[in-house]
């Protein structure tokens, strides 16, 4: 049986007081819209129909990925039943629609197997039983326990309101009566609007049985209205995520202090401590070690590295055995070898480096190669930039760089060359030779420095300095200091 989805994303979210459409606010960095729609493409539906209203062009913009979804527009936000109208053009009339929300971010692909299985060619909706229904519309049933209609909290009477069973808002309806029932709607309510849930008293009256099932989790069918709920539901859903990785045999050293904000995939023996955040796709192989209030962003992390804590990496790749850290960075495309150090404060962008190569202090390396087992001493940049364009620095094997050397790009270094401290590297260095380029350590004679004057005497006029006397001093001596110099 061919299955359709609805996904009703119009709402304009005024609890959340932002300018940003409710359905766009994250869920372990995520929008909840994305993670229905995501959920949703998991039963391979003929085609997913998401219903925006509000904020549609940053919906759009935001979810311009998602390439197989028909975008239909609520121009006035009627009411649900009134949304899902506005999608029949795309609904056939065969098959079945299984309508959702954009703002339920947790439901997920068993509970939506499991209700499509209950409903056959009928009606199935997703119910709970709340301590607290306040705002929910209640499930009423007649006295054989049958469904019987859908009553909203404005429009039920005080016996009503006493009804903990409510619905979710969640739905799979036969299609060949959907046009039928969403013509037949009325606004006569308390909120003007045309309720959806109205459908379930035009089943009963034509004979359509009406499936109740019960969700295993509150959370599950839990919608957000205001940033508390939003809160809410991300602890939930890490707190999920941190005990699969428990049952995994990863070590936590606080689970409840851990974010993953994408796909994390962990060897055996990982160790993670508290506050570290892995966005995008992350993959820590056996014996990693990920220290203290880290953030790993799409970064595959070889056997046995360690990385120290306050380290940031994005987009790279570290071998087997490595050192990073603390306060590292890894920026886009670099790319380490087994056994690199990189230490603190060291940044790397568009870089390869080869094993067992160390960077331990104060050191930018950008687009750069870098050889085996080389040692940049602290205080190394490469200057890659010229303000409009970017240039490759080439460092071979065994090299030392000496500490403060700036290498002005495209320059290369050769195998087991050397540079002196403080050098400005212009020039390419051939292998297994001391390179030094720093300006000649002079002594101004005759130099006094400036001092604040005491606080109980006044400033004093600036003293001359004392020329030295040119003319006192040998010819051949001054002839000699110029020679020299040339």
């Amino acid at each position: 049986m061919s299955l359709n989805v609805i996904i009703l994303a119009a709402g304009k979210g005024t609890r959340m007081y932002s300018k940003l459409p409710k359905v766009l606010h994250k869920i372990a960095g995520k929008s909840m819209l994305e993670h229905v729609i995501d959920t949703a493409e998991t039963l391979k539906p003929s085609n997913i129909n998401v219903v925006i209203g509000h904020g549609k062009e940053q919906v759009l913009a935001q979810l311009a990925h998602k390439k197989n979804i028909t975008w239909v527009e609520q121009t006035e936000q009627l009411g649900t039943g009134h949304a899902v109208k506005m999608a029949l053009p795309h609904i056939p009339p065969y098959g079945r629609t299984l309508v959702l929300y954009g703002d339920v971010p947790l439901i997920n692909t068993e509970t939506l197997v499991d209700l499509l299985d209950t409903a056959g060619e009928q009606v199935a909706l997703l119910t709970d039983v709340l301590n607290n229904p306040t705002g929910y519309g209640r499930i009423i049933r007649n006295r054989e326990g049958k469904v019987e209609a859908i009553v909203e909290e404005k429009d039920a009477r005080i016996e009503q309101k006493a009804i903990r069973e409510i619905n979710t808002g969640i739905f799979v309806l036969p299609n060949k009566n959907l046009e039928n029932w969403l013509n037949a709607l009325s606004a006569e309510n308390a909120q003007g609007e045309y309720y959806l849930t109205d459908v379930v008293g035009l089943a009963v009256r034509d004979d359509v049985d009406v499936l109740p099932m019960a969700v295993r989790a509150s959370y599950l069918a839990a919608g957000v209205n205001n940033k508390m709920q939003l809160a809410e539901l991300e602890r939930i859903y890490q707190n999920r995520q941190a005990s699969e990785l428990l049952k995994q045999g990863v070590t936590l050293l606080d689970p409840m202090r851990v974010d993953i904000r994408g796909s994390l995939k962990c060897g055996q023996d990982v160790i993670i401590d508290v506050n570290a955040v892995f966005e995008g796709d992350v993959a820590l192989a056996d014996g990693v070690q990920i220290g203290a209030n880290c953030v790993i962003k799409n970064a595959k992390i070889g056997e046995n590295t360690v990385i120290a804590p306050f380290s940031h990496l994005e987009d790279c790749e570290v071998g087997a055995n490595a050192q990073i850290g603390p306060f590292a960075r890894l920026r886009p495309k670099a790319v380490l070898a087994d056994e690199v150090h990189i230490g603190n404060f060291v940044e790397v962008k568009n870089t390869t480096i080869g094993k067992g190569s160390k960077a331990n202090h104060l050191t930018y390396l950008g687009d750069a190669t870098i050889g085996t087992k080389t040692n940049i001493g602290a205080g190394t940049i490469t200057c890659n930039y010229d303000g409009v364009n970017k240039y490759q620095t080439v460092i071979g094997d065994e090299v030392r760089i000496g500490s403060d050397t700036m290498l002005v790009a495209p320059v290369k270094i050769g195998d087991k060359a050397t540079t002196g401290a403080g050098s400005v590297i212009t020039k390419d260095c051939e292998p297994n030779k001391l390179v030094v380029a720093r300006a000649r350590q002079t002594v101004v004679e005759g130099w006094v420095r400036p001092e604040k004057p005491a606080k109980d005497q006044p400033a004093a006029a600036p003293a001359e300095t004392e020329k030295p006397n040119e003319a006192a001093k040998p010819a051949n001596q001054s002839h000699s200091r110029r020679k020299n110099k040339r």
